[in-house]
């Protein structure tokens, strides 16, 4: 009987081992076939990244190179604490009480505006790629950018649940399109983010009422009047007593998100905080000529400057 015992057990031991080289052996072959596909797509399918138009090496549906997608870089530097536009903190004063010259001449009605990256470069390129070619595979590359800029507001927000709401599209531009940007990218966002289990989308609490045109080349008064009335809160109990995360793709001069804010508020929203993939950047933030230079001073630092940019 011992003998039979150590004889099966060295048997079921043999099976284990033949069927691990099996497998083994398979995926091999898997990896083998699979590069050999990819190999014969290219020969028959070439396709160039979208962006810097080098040869694709792998098998996806985003059209983008790793290469460029290794580009992409969060917002570095010191912040505005409300806006997050880049900003100089004067000397003793601490980073988390810096304000932009414009939250300082008029606060916003929104808590916080946080945005991953700046834009332009890649991300630029891939978030036109989704707006205006209709590329859906940069959907989840955007929204896992978002998703890590909310993890990081997150701890700043209010405790209970936090209602999303994607800043929508006329519905003539929705058809035209298919969808809303900036509701797809929140969808991947939060399924990112699933385990905050706090987070709920809301697509019909805010909807847009009248179509307002391009915003570029316009003015920070001439966008805000451009947005009056557009907005409105479709179905206020998404809305009432509850904190609000407004999500959109990019944030310019703050005019839309702000819109949205205060028709949201006076819908009787507790609060409403601002997240986006991308914002612009204002280089005039980072070049500001302190106030006690004189005329002579000015002009010294206008020269250095130019020299500088000619060097």
């Amino acid at each position: 009987m011992p003998d039979r015992v150590r004889e099966a057990v060295f048997s079921s031991t043999g099976f284990r081992i033949r069927a691990a080289q099996s497998t083994a052996a398979n995926a091999r072959f898997a990896r083998w076939a699979e590069r050999v596909a990819a190999s014969l797509f290219f020969t028959l399918f070439p396709a160039d990244c979208r962006i810097c138009n080098s040869p694709l090496i792998q098998v996806s549906r985003l059209p983008v190179c790793s290469d460029c997608l290794q580009t992409i870089h969060p917002i570095a530097g010191t912040l505005c604490t409300i806006c997050g536009e880049t900003c100089t903190a004067p000397i003793g004063v601490d980073p988390a009480d810096v304000y932009c010259a414009s939250c300082q001449q008029e606060r916003p009605p929104f808590g916080r505006a946080a945005a991953y990256g700046s834009y332009d470069g890649v991300l630029r390129d891939l978030i036109h790629l989704l707006k205006f070619d209709q590329v859906r595979p940069v959907a989840p590359v955007l929204g896992r950018l978002l998703a890590g800029t909310i993890a990081a507001l997150e701890r700043g927000l209010p405790p209970g649940s936090i209602a999303v709401v994607p800043v929508p599209l006329h519905a003539r531009k929705q058809a035209e399109r298919e969808f809303n940007q900036a509701e797809l990218i929140a969808e991947y966002a939060l399924k990112k983010l699933a385990r905050l289990e706090r987070f709920e989308l809301c697509t019909r609490g805010l909807v847009r009422r009248r179509e307002t045109g391009s915003q570029i080349g316009l003015t920070r008064n001439q966008r805000r009047e451009n947005l009056r009335g557009a907005f409105a809160v479709k179905d206020s109990a998404q809305i009432a007593g509850r904190n609000i995360l407004l999500v959109d793709d990019v944030y310019t001069t703050g005019a839309t998100a702000s819109e949205c804010a205060r028709v949201l508020k006076r819908a009787g929203a507790a609060g409403v905080w601002v997240v986006t993939v991308a914002r612009t950047l204002k280089v005039s933030e980072l070049l500001t000529v302190p106030d006690f230079l004189t005329d002579e001073g000015c002009e010294k630092v206008e020269h250095q400057l130019s020299v500088a940019a000619q060097g």
